[in-house]
């Protein structure tokens, strides 16, 4: 996808990922330092598989790298071998109560399976799941829920006890199998107790984590959730793979995603852009410069997602030209003019109206 690095040599904090085996899905290798992945979950019926697959290539546009769908029935499983060869980034079926819609979606091309040790547990099925990615050479991501932990023994033990136990006690059964192409996961809806849980299981496995919480509430909310989760774990090098959980349509879960490893200089997947939240000593529309600014760069996303950009675009004398000036490229605004800068020096000064194009002309974008 043509994503480097930013330099962040000069800076002091620098995270150091947790060591972990690495597991390949299709094309995508997650843990043992490989970059972390962005994934998403789409919303609509499976066997819908026409709905499936534009929303799939929607998710992919958008920079979502794994989807997973949710594989209810038999007609859901015969769709994924429609869906599969109808898209480009690795498929994860989602199973729950019933394995043999595993077998089947092993049989359809799935690239991984997603198993809910709260409600696949008996011994049997489990065996007849794992021989099946065995012959596929497909990894299986147990996916421990705190909605559905077998055994939930409440007001004895914390919720993340439980979480990590359920997750253990899988991941044994499944290495009696000889089997260890495992990604595992422990999400509940409570930040801090997720939080807790991943922070235990990163101690006493080395399988890649993804990252994740459930029921997370409105969109807005749901984004600070995630965000806390996500960013104390993944500063903490804990995670190999993350999916943002909103009631919302998916494309938003990949946005937050995406900005949360931004923020934290673990991906870069273009330019970025900051801006002052404007004040009474602002003078110019600053947001709908910025509005416009990313819609370009959107728009351009194919030109510009190789380009580790920093762009400040900056409402006041106060800060403005200081944040300007530590920028690839800046425009620190008074009263009407900006004053352009670009690798830390003052250039000329630009007219609001020319502000975005001048811009997007210095990274290279014609027109």
């Amino acid at each position: 996808m043509g994503i480097r690095s930013r330099d962040f040599s000069n800076k002091l904090m620098k995270i150091i990922r947790r060591k972990t085996r690495v597991v390949r899905i299709k094309d995508i290798r997650i843990g043992g330092g490989n970059p972390v992945a962005v994934q998403s979950m789409t919303k609509v019926k499976t066997s819908d598989h026409e709905k499936v697959i534009r929303q799939i290539k929607a998710l992919q546009a958008a920079g979502c790298e794994m989807v997973r769908v949710a594989v209810e029935d038999r007609s859901d499983a015969a769709a994924l071998r429609i869906i599969k060869k109808n898209i480009n980034i690795p498929l994860v079926a989602d199973i729950h109560f019933d394995w043999r819609l595993a077998l089947l979606a092993v049989e359809a091309g799935a690239d991984k399976i997603r198993l809910n040790p709260g409600n696949i547990y008996k011994k049997q099925q489990i065996t007849d799941v794992v021989s099946a990615l065995k012959a596929a050479r497909i990894p299986l991501r147990i996916g421990v829920n705190s909605g559905s932990v077998r055994g939930l023994r409440h007001g004895k033990k914390s919720i993340a006890d439980d979480l990590t136990k359920s997750a253990l006690d899988y991941i044994k059964k499944i290495e009696k199998l000889k089997f260890y192409d495992i990604v595992v996961s422990l999400k509940a809806a409570d930040v801090l107790d997720t939080l807790e849980a991943y922070r235990k299981i990163s101690r006493l496995c080395d399988y890649p984590l993804h990252l994740g919480l459930t029921a997370t509430g409105s969109p807005s909310a749901g984004a600070v959730k995630s965000s806390v989760l996500l960013g104390i774990l993944l500063s903490e090098g804990i995670g190999d793979t993350i999916r943002v959980s909103l009631t919302a349509d998916p494309l938003q879960e990949i946005k937050v995603a995406r900005s949360i490893l931004e923020a934290l200089r673990l991906r870069c997947f273009g330019p970025e852009v900051i801006s002052c939240p404007t004040c009474g000593r602002c003078a110019v529309d600053l947001a709908g410069v910025v509005s416009q600014l990313e819609d370009r760069i959107a728009n351009s996303a194919r030109n510009l997602s190789h380009k580790a950009v920093k762009l400040a675009v900056m409402g006041c004398v106060v800060n403005g030209p200081g944040e300007a000036a530590q920028a690839d490229f800046g425009v620190a605004f008074g009263k009407k003019d900006g004053l352009f800068f670009r690798k830390g020096k003052p250039v000329k000064k630009v007219a609001f109206a020319d502000c975005v194009n001048l811009l997007l002309k210095e990274m290279g974008v014609k027109g």
